[in-house]
Parts: C-alpha cells; sequence; structure tokens
C-alpha cells in the first residue's frame, strides 16, 4: 500500500478514474488490517486484500483463484454490473457481522468456508480434511487452524452483530447466546453461498 508519490489507496482511485476497457484485478497487500482500510480498499475494486506478514504459499493461490475463475472486473457502469467472486463475497459478509481481517482466523474461517463451497463433503471431515487443509499452506496446525476460527466466530458474537449474521442467511437462527460450532458456521454459510450461486 506503500509506494513511492503515491499509495495503494491512491492508485485504486486512479485505476477507477482511467481509460481502461476493463478494470484491472488487484491484491492489496498492506500492514494495517482495521476494518475501514479493507472496506475502503474492496469499495474501490480490489478483489482480496492480504495483510503481512503471510506465507508466500497464500499469495500465489489468491492468484490462482483470481485468474482460474477467468473473472473479468468491468469498469463500473450502470449496466451491466459484474458479479462479485466468492472471496468479495466472503469479505463482504466478515465486514458486515465484525470479524476484522487483522486476526488469524478471519484468513482460515475465509478458506474453510470457499473449500466447503468448493467440496460440501469436506465439511464431514472437518478435523481430518479440512483443518489439515487450511493449516498446510498457512505452515501452521490443525489445531491451531481450529482456535482461530472459534476465536474469529467469538469475535463476531461479540460485537453484538448478530441480526446482520441472521439477515445473511435468509432467516433468524441465531441469538447473541446462540454460538454456533465452528462446522455449523461454516456449514450454513457455505450453504448460503452456493445458493447465492444456484440462484
Amino acid at each position: 500500500m506503500i509506494m513511492p508519490e503515491a499509495d495503494g489507496l491512491s492508485l485504486l482511485e486512479r485505476l477507477n478514474t482511467s481509460e481502461f476497457e476493463t478494470m484491472p484485478a488487484t491484491i492489496v497487500i498492506s500492514a494495517v488490517g482495521n476494518e475501514k482500510m479493507v472496506k475502503l480498499a474492496c469499495d474501490l475494486g480490489a478483489r482480496d486484500y492480504l495483510i503481512k506478514p503471510f506465507n508466500k504459499d497464500i499469495l500465489y493461490k489468491r492468484v490462482q483463484d483470481m485468474f482460474g475463475q477467468r473473472v473479468i472486473a468491468t469498469r463500473r457502469t450502470p449496466a451491466p454490473v459484474r458479479s462479485r467472486t466468492l472471496d468479495e463475497k466472503i469479505t463482504a459478509v466478515f465486514l458486515s457481522i465484525g470479524i476484522p481481517a487483522h486476526i488469524k482466523g478471519y484468513h482460515f474461517l475465509r478458506e474453510a468456508i470457499k473449500m466447503v463451497v468448493k467440496q460440501p463433503d469436506l465439511i464431514n471431515s472437518i478435523t481430518k480434511k479440512l483443518y489439515p487443509g487450511i493449516a498446510e499452506p498457512f505452515a501452521t496446525s490443525p489445531s491451531k487452524v481450529e482456535r482461530a476460527i472459534r476465536h474469529a466466530i467469538e469475535v463476531a458474537w461479540s460485537r453484538g452483530k448478530i441480526e446482520n449474521i441472521n439477515n445473511f442467511l435468509g432467516y433468524n437462527i441465531y441469538t447473541s447466546k446462540d454460538k454456533p460450532t465452528n462446522g455449523e458456521f461454516i456449514a450454513l454459510m457455505a450453504d448460503r453461498l452456493l445458493m447465492d450461486r444456484s440462484a
């Protein structure tokens, strides 16, 4: 985000007002992880936001995901509006429910939801396949992945944005006293995103 003569947000603003036929795909890499900065970058068209330090394999995987989907970000015009990528949808949900981007659980939980969206059967093998599958590229252990995801969910509940969670899911399933397990939360989020995809 810090560059000679300009910062990353200024660059994103310039990209939005320039003469490109298609909006270049961008990934923001920053040491700053506060929610306002992440939201601003995403609003300006960033497709992903990585917080330093991170494993270089994660960046490689993000680029693969971005271009593997062959999604082209078009200039903002009244119509047509491009579909948001899976990463963008998850990022938007996390912002609305109060999971901050600077905690490890944010990234682990996002990977878990993405993996279950792509392979729904993984939800039946959380400890044997899902957590180890997340842990490997992040160079950590499955137990640390599990704890970090638990912490991310608890942060969301402690911020009291339960209504936003229920709004995303489409029905009133939770109250402030009803904290889901990791598996329940991942499954519900993935199911909702799959429903949006097929709609």
